[in-house]
């Protein structure tokens, strides 16, 4: 039941909390210098809200692309639950057709390729209306919702506005900024107006975002602010292009790959272009803060940074390196999957603090509802769990229980169908192509580098049992045997 805004005052605590969720596109952990003071991006916004957050060493998507990742955190669900297992756009000759706005020139090559392994399993390729989405929950409790950025989350019919956001920026099917001057105004998207000519599409989104809050400040908002950056196409702003290929050239760095079957892995953060783009997009992030600070709401206001998947370092000018972990976006390793995360609670997060507990994206559900005060929905956000007790303590005795991945698909960075589970410091690889088992102790192999499954038989089994119990409960959709394939890649 929808409650007024008038009556949902009497029920909520008199200085509701608000939310502004900010998530990136395709950045890679060690992207960020909170992560990596090494890093050759400057993110000075981002670290200064560090400090003041709690930072998540160990901070998960649930998947190693896009959208099942974004379905996750609106649902609070794995996306093998949800059946959003892939990337929306990819072909799928079982839940629809490829939308009329996919441009595989921008977003990569794909389709059945009759001689792989394996078919990959269908997915769902929208966000079922049947789900109470966060944005929904939040809105039921009275409070104003606004989505500005990418959706990527299914056709028109499934766009924000249809999923409990009152206003949508910017968001439709597309899975990048591909029409228009891509970056630039104009910007070519059917749900942003254009802006004046070069108006970049960052600084745009930020601007909308601080609008909100002012018109907000009074009430209780919930702001989803996914940024397009800083997926391809790959296009920055000219004076910071400058900026970093003479930072690049003072540091004698030059380009370095290094094998990763079928591909190529990038090993030296130097890409010029793609530090321009995540550079504009912590200055965004900063005029957002800014606007919180200036209209009296950041004492009042929960925020959080993430990222939908790893840096893209193996595909589409592998603008990136996530050294020392493995690989990137597409890929089950490490590079793919593990997110820079800071969450910043005025008056109850411990600022300043790390929690190395492992943590996942369909844990924000209940853990912004827990921290307003608005009541769970267990029943919705059931493969979530609340974080809240780390926030007020990251070193506080926590058990989050495993963490699994579901990946039935053939990404275009390279990766494989397979699905993986990690269990405290463990983590198990399983391919549905029949590759070997691959077994990693992250405590002393990060970079997954040493596959330990023929010296711990017994953790592999454990492991897989529990693989396959998660399988079985979430009824999870599984790629099929190709009986005309050639030798597995």
């Amino acid at each position: 039941m929808k409650l007024l805004p008038w009556l949902s005052f009497l029920i909520l605590p008199a200085a509701a909390t608000n939310v502004v969720f900010i998530m990136a596109d395709d950045l890679g952990y060690m992207d960020v210098g909170f992560n990596n003071p090494d890093s050759f991006y400057d993110t000075p916004h981002l670290d200064g809200l560090a400090k003041e957050s709690v930072r998540f060493t160990a901070g998960y998507a649930a998947c190693p692309v896009c959208s099942p990742t974004r379905s996750s955190i609106l649902t609070g669900q794995y996306p093998a639950r949800t059946r959003n297992t892939d990337f929306f756009g990819a072909p799928n000759e079982f839940f629809g057709s490829i939308p009329a706005d996919y441009d595989p020139a921008t977003d990569g090559k794909f389709g059945r390729q009759a001689k792989l392994p394996v078919h990959p399993a269908p997915y769902l390729g929208e966000l079922a209306a049947g789900h109470t989405t966060l944005a929904e929950a939040f809105k039921e409790a009275g409070y104003a919702t606004m989505h500005a950025g990418k959706w990527h989350l299914g056709p028109k019919g499934s766009f924000p506005e249809d999923h409990g956001f009152d206003i949508n920026i910017a968001g439709n099917s597309r899975g990048g900024p591909y029409g228009g001057k891509k970056y630039f105004s104009p910007y070519g998207n059917p749900n942003l107006a254009d802006g004046p000519e070069g108006e970049h599409l960052p600084d745009r989104l930020a601007g909308e975002v601080s609008k909100f809050i002012e018109s907000n400040k009074d009430g209780s908002f919930f702001v989803y602010l996914p940024f397009y950056s800083v997926h391809t196409p790959l296009i920055g702003r000219d004076d910071l292009i400058k900026k970093y290929r003479a930072k690049k050239k003072q540091l004698g760095l030059t380009a370095a790959f290094e094998e990763e079957p079928p591909r190529k892995n990038r090993t030296i953060q130097e890409h010029a272009i793609y530090a321009a783009m995540v550079e504009a997009m912590d200055a965004a992030i900063g005029r957002v803060l800014k606007a919180l600070d200036d209209h009296g709401v950041a004492d009042d206001t929960i925020v959080v940074f993430f990222s939908d998947n790893g840096g893209l370092s193996t595909s589409e000018g592998s603008p990136t390196s996530n050294l020392p972990y493995r690989a990137g976006k597409g890929w089950m390793y490490e590079g793919g999957i593990r997110e820079p995360l800071i969450i910043r609670w005025p008056g109850k997060a411990k600022g300043g603090t790390s929690c190395e507990v492992p943590v996942t994206s369909t844990d924000f559900y209940p853990t912004l509802l827990e921290a307003c005060g608005l009541p769970a929905k267990p029943k919705q956000h059931v493969d979530g769990v609340s974080l809240v007790p780390l926030l007020e303590n990251p070193t506080a005795a926590f058990q989050r229980g495993p963490i699994f991945w579901h990946y039935p698909h053939w990404g275009n960075q390279g990766g494989s169908p397979s699905a993986a589970v990690r269990d405290g410091s463990w983590k198990l690889i399983q391919y549905y192509t029949g590759k070997d088992l691959e077994l990693f102790d992250l405590s002393k192999d990060p970079g997954e580098r040493k596959n330990l499954a023929k010296q711990h038989p017994e953790k592999v089994a454990a492991l897989m049992g529990k693989l396959d119990a998660f399988r079985k409960e979430t009824d999870a959709l599984m790629p099929s045997p190709n009986p005309n394939a050639e030798p597995s890649r």
